[in-house]
């Protein structure tokens, strides 16, 4: 009766001793404070009260780094927060080389965002988000690979600026946009009047493109319904009274 109690009792410390790890779980054993193996996932078995394990999750995680105050390098305070996604690829290195990996990665995160940001320029932040965001992830990924993690992405999600330095961009896109718009009509007036110039040259070549030009002239008067009238008379009637009466004015000066 005694050796079929010890028996079981050996038997539920044997059994005790299997563990069941989720599909994005991973096991470090370490026996009797050393390194043992990497289990899971998946059932597996320890041996009782010897092998102490750590379990670690292997999926993706999503880690927010606070908003943070900090200068450009043309001197301007602005607020930056971002969004870093990372995950353990060597759950042992995790475990072994870095006390406590989740905050070790913030840390540092947040340390290379405003070291980074400070060696941009304001403008440079607003432009080239995307290859800041670059930047930081190699930064930090650098950094956490001895730790057995990857940074997958860094994406800074708000910037804030000084309301002052807001009513002054707010004022430079507005000179720049009115600096555009007189340009434009400045080369608008340069093209119509080189057109005005050379249908002038035309007309001037052809009295019938002349006289054509006046006939649509008093078209477009018609079309408008205008109560004024306005006949125009064609150019050789002009130039006909025109010499008609220099003919009578030099007759009566030689009476």
């Amino acid at each position: 009766m005694i050796l079929l109690q010890i028996f079981g009792f050996i038997i539920l410390i044997l059994l005790s001793g299997f563990r069941i790890a989720q599909e994005y779980q991973r096991a470090i054993v370490f026996r009797l404070g050393r390194f043992q193996s990497v289990k899971g996932p998946g059932l597996y078995w320890i041996v009782p009260f010897i092998d102490r394990q750590q379990r670690v999750d292997i999926r993706t995680k999503t880690v927010d780094l606070e908003q943070q105050e900090t200068i450009t390098k043309d001197s301007v305070t602005i607020k930056v927060n971002a969004v870093l996604w990372f995950k353990i690829i060597n759950p042992e290195n995790a475990i072994i080389k870095v006390a406590d990996y989740n905050k070790a990665v913030y840390q540092f995160s947040v340390t290379a965002l405003r070291n980074i940001i400070g060696q941009h320029s304001l403008d440079e932040v607003l432009r080239e988000r995307e290859q800041i965001n670059g930047t930081l992830q190699k930064i930090v990924d650098t950094t956490t690979e001895p730790w057995g993690i990857k940074i997958e992405m860094v994406e800074m999600k708000d910037v804030e600026i000084p309301e002052a330095m807001q009513r002054a961009m707010a004022r430079e896109a507005e000179a720049i946009r009115e600096k555009r718009a007189r340009i434009v009509k400045a080369e608008a007036e340069l093209e119509a009047s080189i057109k005005l110039t050379q249908g002038a040259k035309e007309m001037e070549g052809s009295p019938i493109a002349l006289e054509l030009r006046r006939m649509q002239m008093l078209s477009e008067i018609g079309i408008d319904n205008n109560t004024t009238t306005v006949i125009l008379m064609p150019s050789d009637f002009t130039n006909a009274a025109k010499s008609f009466t220099e003919l009578v004015n030099k007759k009566k000066s030689d009476k």
